[in-house]
């Protein structure tokens, strides 16, 4: 079977196919950072106008590199939520547009089951069930995964998501956009423990909370100069405390959750996963939980993971709707459950 992926749910534009005999055989990513940057954050209307200038020519760029025809694809997948509304709906029009034109299957993805099923794509050790954690600049989730399609989540933010909190950290340290790449490459030469940052919630259950750690980062800020805070030492060393915390609250929760539910296998995914610090610390977790993480390219939002998602739903049997042209901005993984079969 082949699967052509469409990624469009937020500011990176995702083309790829998923080759059941040989997984992935062509992909192409682009990037709007350089668009967005100057604004400090995704402008959305910005983001939809540039998927819709770069979603045809890119599928052509990757059936070719691929050596595939159109008509030779077995379905269509593309994101069709969570994310920004317009872009989502620009990435749902072109694939049922393809859908219409060529009388190709189309399947409707939840973009984070794509991100929880990308390490799939280079592993194929990992069993059911696992624990993952989703990590992202719009979302912090702790997912129970029972089987393929079945997932419970026992564990998310209620402020912040990480992601999110290292682009306002990052912001107000007057580092570069995106927050989470620039912060990590800062506190490679800092000091972890040169500050005592807050690790939010860390006792009580599995929720996450992210926001009083931002705060606490600006009140030490505002005790100093900007000369001082812009000194390499110190920006390295807030830099690198910050991470630290955030890191250990998320690590912390992860194991928490694998001994309360019985399961020694752990998937990390999401932008936030590409994190060099959190997977270095995954090495002083309990040696019995077994860590699978994709590789940094499939961490951010990609079409490799949407490909490969619609390939597992349409191994499983899904029953095609005849067009679905409404994107959902807002949609927990777990409707998912209940959905498309």
């Amino acid at each position: 079977m082949k699967i052509l992926g469409i990624e469009t749910s937020c500011d990176e534009t995702g083309v790829a196919i998923y080759d059941s005999d040989r997984g992935i055989i062509s992909e192409q990513l682009y990037s709007q950072i350089n668009l967005h940057r100057k604004f400090g954050g995704v402008i959305p209307e910005l983001a939809s106008r540039d998927h819709a200038k770069r979603l045809t020519q890119m599928t052509r760029d990757v059936l070719s590199s691929g050596e595939v025809n159109i008509d030779q694809l077995d379905a269509i997948a593309y994101t069709s939520g969570p994310g920004l509304i317009g872009a989502l709906m620009v990435g749902a029009a072109f694939a049922n547009s393809l859908s219409l034109r060529y009388n190709i299957k189309v399947i409707p993805i939840h973009h984070m089951e794509g991100h929880l099923l990308a390490p799939f794509i280079e592993n194929k050790d990992i069993t059911y069930p696992f624990l993952a954690l989703l990590v992202s600049g719009g979302h912090t989730l702790l997912v129970h995964v029972n089987s393929f399609g079945k997932y419970q989540i026992i564990g998310q933010t209620v402020d912040d998501a990480v992601g999110e909190c290292f682009d306002k950290v990052a912001r107000m340290l007057g580092l570069d956009y995106p927050g989470g790449p620039a912060i990590d490459q800062k506190a490679r030469t800092g000091d972890g423990k040169a500050f005592n940052f807050p690790r939010p919630m860390l006792h009580q259950g599995l929720d996450f909370s992210f926001s009083g750690l931002k705060t606490s980062v600006k009140y030490e800020i505002e005790k100093h100069t900007p000369e001082m805070i812009g000194a390499p030492k110190m920006l390295a060393n807030i830099c690198a405390s910050f991470q630290e915390a955030a890191v250990e609250t998320l690590l912390y929760k992860c194991e928490k959750a694998c001994h309360e539910l019985g399961v020694t296998q752990l998937v990390m995914a999401g932008g936030v996963a590409a994190n060099s610090r959190l997977r270095e610390k995954v090495n002083e977790m309990d040696d019995q939980i077994h860590v699978y993480f994709p590789s940094p390219k499939l961490c951010t939002d990609n079409g490799a993971m949407i490909a490969y998602a619609g390939y597992m739903w349409l191994k499983k049997g899904i029953k095609f709707h005849e067009i679905v042209t409404s994107p959902r901005p807002r949609w927990s993984l777990e409707e998912v459950n209940n959905e498309s079969l």
